[in-house]
């Protein structure tokens, strides 16, 4: 066995195989011939893959290990780390797609000479597609590579399978996901709409991203001529250039180290700048740069680096092109910053400052901002308005990024930012979007935040829908007051003991079908955790498609009659679906289990399911979080007449919780609604 042979941990070994984590540690026991570990920790020990391969073989645990997995495991137990695994997988699958058939004549030798022979021809191809001054790409020594030999030939013949680019999106994406709080990530939605705002979704643009981290902003250009990329972590620059070239035929430069102090691209004149810069920087460079020439619209102080990455990309920009940084909501308002902000309105370099919903973009608990700009053009005069722009009512309150109307925001800002760019100003919308003249903003604070100078829209949709909210209120209270059960009545003879069953009993004997959700892709909305306890219609919805890579998913598709139970930390719950529900997906941390109709009533089941006493026996206990183990639940074992009767009366108890809620909801609408018509006018005192 090499030295230098991959390795895979428990956890690693648990998803080849397709079982838990503790048939891995009972296998260790109960088998003397298992794997020795080879490397980490006496509490996570790593052992061989190929020896982990060969033996799950042999006891007939692995009839073949599945491609990508195989891929993966090579990489994640690469003995240089996962990154350097990744950027000579990179390099390999960029040589497949330019150059096949040059890649089939390498594949042709040995493991053992394929180092010696691969390096000149990747070396031909990452000058042919990122030029001979690559820093960030450079061609790995025939000694780098030997311990990366079964990883090339794997990622190519995944290649061959899916695609080059589809096979390195996977395994960055694969990486990402096992490090999540190791990179800032900007999602695909607010990338597609700062490509728009910036004019880069027009084919042939050159387009330069300053902090490019792993490359989305620079992925969601259509059809670019050119892609300029730049970030202080050198391995972050070596696999977004790779990504890019995979991506696409632009010309790809990229380069590594910190932008504002050591600039790559000084002579750059490009089309559109995007950028999501580091927040909150205070070693940005203040005492080094004091005198640099970027600082045309003033010296940023060291609290505000923000406002130097604003003056960075407008001196990367030829005279009238645009930049869009994701900003920081603070940077709109901050004190420090007021006279660079009023120096960017005088002049026009700020057009527009476009409020997202919280959840956007990480740091995801605060709404970001968009901050369009466009560097002046020598003698035309500057703009004479500001375009503001709010989304923040476009997240369901509470909803969080799982919930967020990305189609519905990237509408409203371009209806906004379209006829506002052609002719200088937009019709006002309540609430939504304005154009402010400068001169409105240059006061003391020049404060840019848009909720402060858009005004509300009408309270509740004015006077007369305040009234339709009464009248439902007064009908639903009336129906409140139908629904609400009789007096309670003791059970003769004290608590009944009844012989019971449990929902795991059910499954094995076929009465009941068990399923959970949180997978899959496709068009249809997905009934979350959140509308199980509301009590509401679905409201998320699923990915379009599976990830670059990854073989698409049938999600669960709840139908009329089946139980829905939330299984996290929830309390009691559960939901019959109704026939307004049925065709959703279900969602993560949601259970269903399908009764058989000729066993079970569903709302007998439903309401049995309920009970504290049953959760409580059915929960266990970590420290942050309480998970239901819905196999424990218990049910009384009763004739399907007996179990109707009492489905009758928990479906009136359910009718009668349907209509609290929904009284509840139109109340706070009222009140809410007459306090904003009270203080804005729109309604008598």
């Amino acid at each position: 066995m090499p030295e230098n042979a991959a390795e895979v941990t428990a956890a690693g070994i648990a998803r080849l195989a397709g079982v838990g984590r503790a048939a891995v540690s009972n296998w260790r026991r109960r088998h003397a011939d298992f794997p020795k570990p080879v490397g980490g920790t006496e509490t996570s020990p790593s052992f061989a893959l190929r020896d982990v391969e060969q033996w799950l073989r042999v006891q007939g645990k692995l009839a073949e290990v599945p491609l990508r997995e195989r891929v993966w495991q090579e990489l994640s137990g690469h003995p240089a780390g996962a990154v350097t695994a990744l950027g000579h997988a990179g390099r390999v699958l960029l040589l497949v797609r330019d150059r096949p058939t040059g890649w089939l004549e390498l594949a042709a030798v040995s493991d053992k000479r394929l180092p010696a022979v691969l390096p000149m021809a990747l070396d031909n191809v990452l000058k042919a597609r990122f030029g001979a001054q690559r820093a960030a790409v450079p061609t790995p020594a025939p000694a780098e590579l030997e311990p990366s030999v079964p990883l090339l030939r794997g990622a190519a013949e995944l290649a061959a399978e899916i695609g080059a680019r589809q096979a390195f999106e996977f395994l960055l994406g694969r990486y990402l996901d096992a490090n999540p709080r190791q990179y800032t990530l900007t999602p695909t939605g607010p990338a597609e709409l700062m490509a728009a705002l910036a004019g880069a979704d027009t084919p042939g643009r050159t387009v330069l991203d300053p902090a490019s981290g792993t490359g989305e902003l620079l992925r969601a250009v259509r059809q670019p001529a050119a892609l300029y990329a730049q970030d202080a972590d050198p391995e972050l620059a070596t696999l977004t250039a790779l990504r890019l070239a995979l991506h696409g035929d632009a010309d790809v430069r990229a380069a590594a180290g910190d932008t504002l102090r050591a600039d790559a691209f000084p002579g750059l004149a490009a089309d559109a700048v995007l950028c999501h810069p580091p927040f909150n920087e205070r070693n940005w460079g203040h005492d080094e740069l004091a005198y640099d020439p970027r600082w045309e619209y003033g010296f940023p102080a060291r609290t505000e680096s923000e406002l130097a990455w604003v003056q960075h990309a407008l001196a990367r920009l030829r005279p009238g092109a645009a930049a869009v940084l994701l900003m920081p909501p603070a940077v709109a308002s901050r004190k420090s910053g007021r006279r660079v902000r009023a120096d960017l309105l005088r002049r026009g370099a700020l057009r527009a400052v476009v409020a997202l919903p919280a959840g956007a973009a990480p740091p995801y608990g605060i709404p970001l901002h968009l901050w369009v700009l466009r560097r002046p053009v020598a003698g035309e005069r500057p703009g004479q308005e500001l375009l503001l722009v709010d989304t923040a009512e476009l997240a369901e309150p509470g909803g969080g990024r799982d919930k967020l109307d990305w189609q519905g925001v990237h509408r409203t800002v371009l209806e906004a930012w379209q006829p506002f760019d052609r002719d200088g100003g937009v019709e006002e919308r309540p609430g939504r979007s304005r154009s402010v003249p400068v001169i409105e903003l240059l006061d003391d604070d020049v404060d840019l935040a848009p909720a402060r100078h858009l005004p509300p829209p009408a309270a509740g949709g004015g006077a007369a829908e305040l009234a339709d909210v009464r009248e439902r209120l007064d009908d639903t209270l009336r129906l409140t007051r139908e629904l609400a059960p009789g007096a309670a009545e003791p059970a003769a003879g004290g608590a009944a003991v009844r012989p019971g069953t449990t929902v795991g009993e059910l499954v094995r004997a076929g009465a009941l079908e068990l399923r959970s959700g949180g997978t899959g892709t496709g068009p249809v909305p997905v009934l979350t955790e959140q509308d199980v306890l509301d009590g509401t219609a679905p409201s998320g919805a699923l990915p379009e498609g599976p990830a670059p890579g990854e073989e698409p998913v049938e999600p669960v598709l709840v139908r009329a009659g089946d139980v829905v139970v939330p299984v996290l930390g929830a309390g009691p719950s559960a939901r019959v679906v109704d026939e307004a529900t049925a065709g959703a997906a279900l969602g993560r941390n949601l259970q269903l289990l399908r009764p058989d109709p000729a066993a079970l009533d569903p709302w007998f089941l439903a309401g049995f399911l309920r009970g504290t006493a049953n959760n409580r026996q059915a929960s266990s206990y970590a420290s942050t979080a309480t998970r239901l183990d819905v196999r424990r639940l218990q049910l009384p074992r009763l004739p399907l007449a007996e179990q109707r009767r009492y489905g009758d009366r928990f479906r009136a108890l359910a009718e009668f919780e349907s209509a609290l809620r929904l009284a509840g909801r139109l109340g706070e609408q009222l009140v809410q609604g007459l306090y904003d018509g009270l203080t804005d006018g729109t309604v008598e005192a």
